[in-house]
């Protein structure tokens, strides 16, 4: 199991607590994005484009203590992460000034 952790706003839309779980089977960011999506449909396009698969611009996706937003969607992650150890988190970036 892979622990996610959501910010609150799509917590919010998604109706789950700050924590949620994904099947062992999602090795990559793209497979933890596609059991999240089809466990939760209302988060589809949230956090990738739904058409292209890109992140969303302000959609960050960090791991022991590492910033894997722009890594390869497809890359593996993280042992910790894999063994439920540490959770994927994924953040929504603030801008402004």
């Amino acid at each position: 199991m892979i622990r996610v952790e959501l910010p609150a706003p799509l917590r919010l839309l998604a109706q789950v607590g700050p924590e949620i779980h994904v099947a062992d089977n999602a090795s990559t960011i793209t497979g933890v994005l596609d059991a999240i999506e089809n466990e939760y449909p209302m988060l589809r396009g949230t956090m990738r484009d739904q058409r292209t698969g890109v992140r969303r611009p302000f959609i960050r996706f960090f791991a022991c203590g590492a910033d894997l937003s722009h890594d390869s969607l497809t890359s593996r992650l993280p042992e910790p992460v894999l063994n439920s150890a540490e959770p994927l988190l994924i953040v929504g970036a603030m801008a402004g000034g």
